[in-house]
């Protein structure tokens, strides 16, 4: 595969004007709020498991409406002290699937919490167990366009709502450290996590694995593939509707959380990748309010660094915890 977008060397410096709405910083203030004022404390269930050196717990916490949302959370098998937290957010269609294929981040002696994606779960792995109860209008095969004529309708609102509960909920977990928290995601995940970053205080890190949910209008020009094209569709049939999508859209870019993000991030980026673009990676990267890393992968698509990515991740968030 060709690379399509623009040269690295422009990469590097690519930092688009991304439409804000003037409403933008309110819009997610109330929120937030909202969602946090039906907030239940989080229930945990120690689940009977094979594995010896890592502890399993099914957790249920309050996310946008008070809506259940189910999570995984594993931790190292006798630990005492608090221990810091990775909170991960999954790839589109995705579900939580099953402890046992979420390890690593325990075995290295974090907390780790998968939370699964409301009404995703049956795309790949081994599924997720989340409804979104909420309706929608008309809207293309997928979860891009639910809701999307109206940004307080939005799919992704509830999703990056749950997103930031999630945070919530570890902090208040006896035995997690709740200031030593970190997000972490893949593709869609990585979008959640920018999204996260720039409306939770207090994350140690930040490390969003190329990225999806950024820079929208370059993104769905640009790009043949799904979830981008789902969009597509949506305006090939409401050709009337251009400018309210884009308006909707605006209230969930990457770009203008980034600009919000103040804790240190690791990036990836594949520049082969047509599912996410490599500069609308590049332009949540260079718009970050904070310090942000990016590893290039070249001649990758959008499975990006794989293993390698994690190893890089677990190097860079133990630096991350040293940086008073």
């Amino acid at each position: 595969m060709p690379r399509f977008d623009l040269a690295p060397e422009q990469l590097r410096v690519y930092r688009p004007d991304v439409a804000e709405p003037a409403d933008f910083d309110e819009f997610w203030t109330t929120t937030l709020a909202s969602a946090r004022a039906k907030a239940a404390p989080p229930r945990l269930r120690r689940v009977d498991s094979p594995l010896r050196t890592v502890e399993v717990f099914d957790v249920t916490f309050s996310g946008y409406d008070g809506d259940p949302i189910s999570a995984w959370l594993t931790r190292p098998a006798g630990a005492e002290e608090p221990l810091p937290v990775v909170v991960e957010y999954l790839g589109y269609g995705g579900g939580r699937g099953l402890p046992h294929e979420h390890i690593a981040w325990a075995s290295s002696g974090y907390a780790h919490l998968v939370m699964d994606t409301r009404g995703q779960g049956s795309g790949w792995g081994t599924g997720g167990g989340t409804p979104d109860p909420h309706g929608t209008g008309p809207s293309a095969a997928g979860y891009m366009t639910r809701g999307i004529l109206d940004p307080a309708e939005y799919y992704y609102r509830r999703v990056f709502t749950d997103g930031v509960l999630a945070v919530d909920a570890v902090r208040g977990m006896d035995g997690l450290d709740a200031n030593r928290v970190a997000v972490t995601g893949t593709s869609q995940g990585g979008g959640i996590a920018i999204a996260v970053a720039g409306l939770a205080e207090g994350l140690v890190a930040v490390m969003p694995d190329v990225p999806f949910l950024c820079h929208f209008e370059r993104a769905v020009g640009m790009t043949g593939r799904d979830p981008y094209q789902e969009i597509v569709r949506y305006l090939s049939v409401h050709r009337d509707q251009v400018e309210r999508v884009f308006t909707t859209l605006s209230y969930f870019d990457g770009v203008t959380f980034a600009k919000r993000a103040s804790a240190p991030a690791l990036f990836s980026v594949a520049l082969l990748d047509q599912t996410c673009p490599p500069s609308t990676v590049y332009a949540a990267r260079n718009s970050w309010n904070g310090t942000a890393e990016i590893v290039d992968y070249p001649f990758n698509e959008h499975e990006g660094g794989l293993g390698e990515q994690w190893l890089r991740q677990a190097r860079f968030l133990t630096d991350a915890e040293r940086t008073p």
